[in-house]
């Protein structure tokens, strides 16, 4: 089983090279499943896992010219501050126990492994609904700096509870309200992944006891793993890709919910 999460590792960076995204989706069920990990902790290892493999795609994009630094700070900020307030404040005072009938229990573990379902399910579904917006319609999209910023802030405390980069919400909110062409918002999104992630973790750090051997040998096999998925990436078909791996995280999220649930 340790054998197969080391190869999941590999596979996290891999699909953060080939999408830009996704890989983080991957890290906590491989954790909680394969690993035998703790979700509460799960979530945590999730993000620093993701947050240091996205720096190194964040710097290949980056030489590419595919990264937009600025528009990537004023997304960035207000997302990993919700974050970071989540980490820290949120997620400790959940209870271990949330809800306890004669059947069922619903601990604090299960109720994050649900949550993180139904984001899975949700960017899943968004991944594979055909986009019928034509560019001229998304470039007439207009959005106050207010409205984007009280977005971004939510987008990072969903982040925050399901331990993961976030790049599916990312990616769509920097094509449609930054005017970002695919590319650019694919290598812009890594950058963002990046900061909100380490910056997350960092407020796991004081709640957290963390296995730092296990946690840098995962990570460096991610990294390996997305210098081999950006290589790749030249070869193969970006919508086939993104349609297969979207029917992948489909069933991971149904598994999840079956497994939690039964």
């Amino acid at each position: 089983m340790e054998i197969l999460g080391y190869i999941g590792a590999l596979l996290i960076g891999l699909v953060l090279g080939l999408t830009g995204g996704g890989g983080s989706m991957l890290t906590v069920p491989i954790l909680v499943y394969v690993m035998l990990i703790n979700p509460v902790v799960a979530t945590g290892y999730s993000l620093f896992i993701v947050g240091t493999t996205s720096i190194f795609g964040a710097l290949q994009n980056f030489r590419k010219g595919l990264v937009d630094v600025q528009k990537g700070f004023l997304f960035a900020i207000p997302s990993f501050i919700g974050v970071y307030l989540t980490r820290s404040f949120l997620v400790p005072i959940i209870p271990e126990e949330i809800l306890t009938t004669e059947k069922f229990t619903l601990s604090k573990g299960t109720f994050l492994m649900l949550f993180f379902a139904v984001i899975m399910f949700l960017a899943a579904m968004s991944m594979l609904k055909k986009k019928k917006v034509e560019i001229s319609e998304i470039a007439e999209k207009e959005s106050s700096t207010f409205v984007l910023t009280i977005q971004t802030f939510f987008i990072g405390i969903i982040i925050g509870l399901v331990g993961a980069g976030g790049g599916f919400l990312i990616i769509p909110s920097l094509v449609l309200f930054a005017k970002l062409p695919m590319k650019k918002a694919i290598g812009t999104s890594l950058f963002i992944i990046a900061m909100n992630s380490l910056i997350g973790f960092i407020g796991d750090v004081q709640n957290l006891e963390i296995n730092w051997l296990f946690l840098l040998s995962f990570t460096a096999i991610s990294i390996i793993g997305i210098f081999i998925g950006t290589y790749l990436n030249k070869f193969i078909n970006e919508n086939l890709l993104k349609k297969v791996f979207a029917y992948f995280v489909l069933i991971m999220a149904f598994l999840i919910l079956y497994k939690e649930l039964m």
